[in-house]
């Protein structure tokens, strides 16, 4: 197994790494729009923080030969679930339609840096 942090952001203040790749699939912490150095976008926003988060993720992935295509499972975590619409309408657009990785849901009502989204991956790496 490999231990990674992405270089593009701060280094984890928790025991533990951005990534832990073996030899079929990539696991990524949870991964909140606070922890992003560059456009941090406005935290509250949760389609706004969504996106963002997708992106790193995609980026995450991509910089070890996979993708959210590759995704097989994806945990949210929403601070108020009445926001799930607003944020499945922004995860859904990173997918192709018939194509989503399984998805668990759930209200954490005090994510880490204000955030009103979290966001775990769990990826196929290409053989």
């Amino acid at each position: 197994m490999e231990f990674r942090n992405d270089p593009n952001l701060p280094e984890p203040d928790f025991p533990g790494s951005h990534m832990v790749l073996d030899d079929r699939y990539v696991f990524i912490s949870g991964l909140v729009a606070a922890d992003l150095r560059a456009d941090t976008p406005e935290l509250g926003d949760v389609a706004t923080e969504t996106d963002a988060v997708m992106r790193a993720l995609d980026s995450m992935l991509k910089s070890v030969g996979s993708g959210l295509e590759s995704a097989v499972r994806v945990d949210v975590h929403l601070a108020d679930l009445r926001d799930i619409d607003a944020m499945a309408r922004v995860y859904e657009a990173f997918f192709k339609p018939g194509r989503y990785p399984a998805r668990t849901c759930t209200e954490s009502p005090r994510l880490c840096g204000g955030c009103r989204v979290e966001i775990t991956v769990m990826a196929r790496r290409a053989l």
